[in-house]
């Protein structure tokens, strides 16, 4: 991973910004020392936020499970029958 000062990025936003959309290779801003903020492509943030909202779904049925609010097949099959016409 790259990593640049943000006094780097200040002055040279550009050139980072397309070297960021030609290698895809997120870039790690630093204050003082710190890090402080991750550069990422659009499309590579997209997937993550698309891949959390899965997980958070697997979670949730997980989740579900453990609580028994669960239903059997037929009353699934009830109720997505409502939604599949």
């Amino acid at each position: 991973m790259r990593v640049e000062l943000v006094t780097t990025l200040k002055r040279h936003a550009t050139k980072i910004l397309a070297d960021l959309h030609s290698s895809k290779e997120p870039v790690l801003i630093t204050e003082h020392g710190k890090p402080s903020a991750y550069l990422v492509d659009v499309e590579d943030y997209e997937f993550m936020q698309q891949r959390m909202q899965i997980l958070e779904g697997v979670a949730r049925g997980e989740q579900a499970i453990r609580n028994g609010d669960t239903f059997s097949n037929e009353d699934a099959k009830e109720k997505m029958s409502k939604w599949l016409k």
